[in-house]
């Protein structure tokens, strides 16, 4: 089953403490991405690895499907998200975006789960976001 790409770091994908599935923060890679390429959809980089060119509706759909594929490899769904912190590198930018395709995937705000959302300097691959969540298992 799809776990998502693999973690940047020396770190586990999930953790599980009694009813709760925590989350490392997910970016948007595409799981089993070539390391030769950056596995990003719609990244264009140049020859020193800097980006020319990206979609950050793309990156948001990718990560929000690698969240979906994390949790379903891991005992938790889609619907037992309750706590999300999103990490963008540039809030005036792409607020907007993701408030637009984040409500395709919460149409109804009764069952969203809790969303903090903060601006950061850069993160540690050239991606526009990254998502921390919490979920109950199912």
């Amino acid at each position: 089953m799809n776990q998502g790409p693999k973690p940047v770091g020396n770190y586990p994908h999930t953790k599980a403490v009694g009813n709760l599935l925590f989350l490392s923060g997910v970016g948007p890679r595409i799981a089993g991405s070539d390391s030769n390429d950056s596995g990003v959809p719609g990244l264009e980089l140049d020859h020193n690895g800097n980006f020319k060119a990206f979609d950050f509706a793309a990156q948001v759909h990718s990560v929000l499907g690698n969240v979906k594929a994390i949790l379903e490899a891991n005992g938790s769904q889609w619907e037992n998200l309750v706590d999300i912190t999103v990490f963008l590198v540039d809030m005036h930018r792409d607020f907007a975006t993701f408030n637009r395709i984040y409500a395709e995937y919460f149409p109804d705000p009764a069952t969203q789960p809790c969303r903090t959302t903060v601006e950061i300097n850069r993160l540690p691959t050239p991606i526009a976001i990254e998502l921390k969540c919490m979920a109950v298992l199912s």
